[in-house]
């Protein structure tokens, strides 16, 4: 039971120090595609240590399982994981994590079924409320739907769609609606709509657990940086922070109050006044480090049958 036992320390280790060092960086903000690899990279980590140290020991505990994770594994492999000597919480902890990972699953199905009902119902309703312009086919990726608010969504599905109000149409000019629409294409390109529901998934399943908490927090941050930066490499900075500020100057987010799209005026800030990005030297080497974070669980769950094989 020590492999296990140590891969949950590693696992607890991982999801308290990586999200304290990630929020001590400086680069985050200037490099947001790199930020949320380094995030999905850190998840992945906690999740395949509480998986790898599930299945140790379910393999302790059963022999069923023993055979089917160890069944061609050459003897000195198996007597250097120790399986004989099953102790009582082999069991217990195997079954916990069991139930931890099908919690994890059913909260993401619910999750993904949630955001499908509510855009089978923005769909109903687009088909009510937004007639079709001359020349505009039925099935058009582009909607433009009667409203006297600014406002621009992606509508994700079998077939996205972007929805316009007629009152942003009037607001935005030139490039700036292009600007607009590449801010939301780069949502769509990147499938930021899974990034946002796994997120979620696991803060709602697990809301005790601070690191689903700031993965879903940030996610939800990062991600329009990113797309931010989509727009603004075909369009400009200027452009698309003016788009941000016709788009958003009505719902009082730039007032001194705050508001819970506070965000919006440090993007804009952000766009304004560009920090410098990173090396692409240095870019590579923490790409590397993050893409290895995973890996290190596998190298300890591996060390007693490398050490056997010698």
């Amino acid at each position: 039971m020590m492999l296990p036992a140590a891969l949950l320390l590693l696992g607890a280790l991982t999801a308290v120090i990586a999200p304290r060092v990630l929020a001590r960086t400086d680069w985050a903000d200037r490099e947001p595609v790199l930020a949320l690899w380094m995030w999905q990279c850190v998840v992945a980590a906690v999740l395949l240590c509480c998986a790898l140290s599930m299945t140790l020991s379910a393999a302790v505990a059963w022999q069923a399982v023993r055979g089917h994770v160890f069944g061609s594994a050459p003897h000195a492999v198996v007597e250097a994981y120790t399986l004989g000597t099953a102790g009582p919480w082999a069991a217990m902890t195997a079954v916990a994590l069991a139930c931890g990972g099908v919690w994890s699953g059913a909260m993401l199905v619910r999750e993904v079924a949630g955001a499908r009902s509510r855009r089978r119902l923005r769909r109903a309703e687009l088909l009510v409320s937004a007639p079709l312009l001359p020349g505009e086919e039925p099935g058009s990726r582009l909607v433009v739907l009667e409203g006297a608010r600014p406002d621009a969504w992606w509508l994700p599905g079998a077939a996205p769609r972007l929805v316009l109000t007629t009152a942003a149409l009037r607001r935005l000019k030139g490039r700036q609606l292009d600007a607009l629409v590449a801010h939301e294409e780069g949502h769509a390109q990147a499938r930021h709509d899974w990034l946002l529901h796994c997120s979620a998934a696991l803060a709602g399943g697990f809301p005790q657990v601070p690191v689903f908490a700031a993965f879903r927090d940030e996610m939800h941050r990062l991600v329009e940086l990113a797309a931010d930066d989509m727009a603004s490499r075909r369009f400009g900075r200027q452009t698309t922070a003016l788009a941000l500020v016709e788009l958003n100057e009505d719902r009082g987010v730039f007032g001194p109050c705050p508001t819970p799209q506070a965000h919006v005026p440090q993007r804009v800030h952000r766009l304004l006044t560009p920090p410098d990005r990173l090396t692409a030297a240095r870019r590579l080497r923490l790409t590397a480090v993050a893409s290895l974070v995973p890996v290190v669980p596998v190298l300890v769950a591996f060390v007693p049958g490398l050490r056997a094989l010698g």
